[in-house]
């Protein structure tokens, strides 16, 4: 295809797409502590908040064993600490609803629902389930894809409604990591702040292609219009690219949405990460801090410590 077909057909897909960042809900935190091998411990700490301006939470996630509490924002002090069992898997998911009324929350609530579900049915089907985790995850991502794709053309009140999805797979010493969206993965290793996953709003994609530079993306007026998110047909084949990370003892993960990225820099994400040990702290102070910056989102941060 030529640079101005794949423009064309770009531009052609962003014209008649866009997102509605909705929100609301109730905030709620966990600690978790979750043994996936003999190699690694890993301590999770999550926290997610309606914020000041959204009437509902439209974000969810997913944590082996536990669903999400519920709670307001006054009491962020909710502490749990328990064993998961293998068949549980190790699988960590953020999504950010999108859509009027509930419907981003539906959206959300079937990614967390269906994602698990489906990953660790067809990992339980595999012979080789470290060679199966990638394919597992595509196919799992495009089957919740398709449910909420259908149930929004079937449903008048679930109409137009997506949702981002970041996940991290622990097994063994790797980690994969995957998304759609606007939602993110970054690790912290050795003091350096990498981002693991790519946004897929029309804005990056302008940077792509080299119509925008850096210092505009932020604040340009697509960076929230998104082309690629779960409940597009354009995600019908799952996320695009599955990332085979190897673990090292002290690497600290962030799954978030964009509440939080959005408002909180690289820069100052790395140095909380860094310096907050505990990992419902820090998933408290991160939340606390895009509230302080004026956050206009549901704010959801779920931190993970290999130790």
């Amino acid at each position: 295809m030529s640079g101005k077909s794949w423009w064309r057909n770009l531009i052609g897909r962003f014209a008649s797409r866009g997102t509605a960042r909705s929100g609301g809900g109730r905030a709620a935190e966990s600690t978790v502590e979750f043994v996936p091998n003999e190699l690694h411990r890993l301590r999770v700490g999550v926290a997610t908040t309606v914020g000041s301006v959204r009437p509902h939470n439209e974000d969810n996630f997913y944590v082996p064993g536990r669903e999400a509490v519920g709670g307001t924002l006054s009491e962020l002090d909710a502490s749990y600490d328990f064993s998961i069992h293998e068949a549980d898997g190790n699988l960590f998911i953020v999504a950010d609803g999108m859509g009027g009324q509930l419907a981003g929350e539906k959206a959300s609530q079937m990614a967390v629902e269906i994602i698990p579900q489906e990953v660790r049915k067809r990992l339980s089907a595999s012979e080789e389930r470290v060679g199966s985790v990638s394919h597992a995850i595509r196919d799992a991502v495009a089957t919740a894809n398709q449910e909420i794709l259908g149930l929004s053309l079937i449903q008048p009140e679930f109409s137009n409604m997506g949702t981002t999805v970041v996940l991290a797979y622990f097994l063994e010493r790797h980690v994969y990591i995957a998304g759609i969206g606007d939602s993110r993965v970054y690790r912290l290793r050795d003091g350096k702040l990498t981002q693991l996953t790519k946004d897929h709003s029309l804005a990056d994609a302008l940077l792509e292609a080299g119509t925008i530079t850096e210092e505009e993306l932020p604040n340009h007026r697509f960076k929230h219009v998104l082309y690629l998110y779960l409940g597009s047909k354009d995600a019908r084949s799952g996320p695009q690219d599955v990332r085979d990370e190897e673990i090292r003892v002290g690497d600290r993960y962030l799954l978030s949405s964009d509440g939080l990225t959005g408002y909180v820099g690289d820069d100052q994400l790395a140095r909380m990460l860094q310096e907050i040990d505990d990992p419902r702290e820090a998933a408290r102070r991160l939340v606390s801090t895009a509230l302080d910056h004026y956050s206009k989102d549901n704010i959801t941060c779920m931190v993970i410590h290999a130790v």
